[in-house]
């Protein structure tokens, strides 16, 4: 049964696009402003004539491209070893709104953004992982470009709006969002510590990955996402491995 099985996912496989979706995490990189940096020791080391490397890692968990489960808003919520693996493999969607962030860094999607992806695809689909496309990868890794702050400190970025998120999971009922940019929230919310958006999402008992990379050459419909991260127990965060086929 399982060569059978994998014959035919072979099938569905030959002549498809895999799109890695994930910033290499390194020192250095853009972050919430609040985190410390990342450093990572060599512990044994090759060129230093050790038999292997090995390195040791210490980093918060929602680092470069990870993943938020509902316990890093919500107490009681969710932890990422409660979120089962068939959860990992989601049909995606992609909500564009490049043209408008060029246009203003501080652009939301708007209902009409919903209303004509679903005039073009049919309806978002149930369990569905809906990416917000706006460009603002392109940043990475520059951590001033990303944070896009004004003289008076003020971040001006993209970011969700409260009416497409709850349309999105109270109404069709999708499984998690995403999105480049560092925070759920603009940047004008979060410089005034307003994380209103994000504890919508995860108090919704969604999850989320942030900081996604690459996602401007996938169709805005008919692609799958796979989302995969380390299970520590009870963990609130974790560097995620995130990729498409389309």
């Amino acid at each position: 049964m399982a060569t059978g099985l994998w014959e035919s996912l072979k099938a569905s496989l030959d002549g498809r696009a895999f799109t890695d979706l994930t910033h290499a995490f390194h020192p250095g990189q853009p972050h919430f402003p609040a985190f410390p940096d990342e450093t990572r020791e060599a512990v044994f080391d090759l060129e230093r004539g050790d038999g292997f490397t090995a390195h040791r890692y210490s980093i918060i968990g929602q680092w470069g491209t990870h993943v938020d489960p509902p316990s890093h808003f919500i107490r009681g919520g969710r932890t990422l070893d409660h979120i089962p693996v068939r959860e990992m493999i989601l049909p995606l969607v992609v909500l564009d709104i490049t043209d408008a962030v060029l246009a203003n860094p501080d652009a939301t999607p708007t209902m009409e953004d919903v209303r004509l992806w679903e005039e073009r695809n049919g309806a978002i689909p149930e369990g569905a992982f809906v990416a917000l496309r706006t460009g603002w990868s392109s940043r990475w890794p520059d951590p001033e470009a990303m944070a896009n702050r004004d003289p008076e400190g003020i971040s001006h970025t993209p970011g969700w709006s409260s009416e497409v998120l709850s349309f999105l999971i109270e109404e069709r009922a999708v499984a998690a969002v995403g999105h480049e940019q560092t925070d759920t929230d603009p940047g004008q919310a979060t410089s005034r510590q307003d994380f209103s958006l994000e504890t919508y999402v995860l108090a919704q008992d969604r999850w989320q990955i942030e900081l996604l990379a690459n996602l401007g050459g996938l169709p805005e419909a008919g692609a799958v996402i796979v989302a995969s991260w380390a299970k520590p127990l009870g963990g609130s965060g974790f560097p995620a491995r995130v990729f498409a086929i389309s």
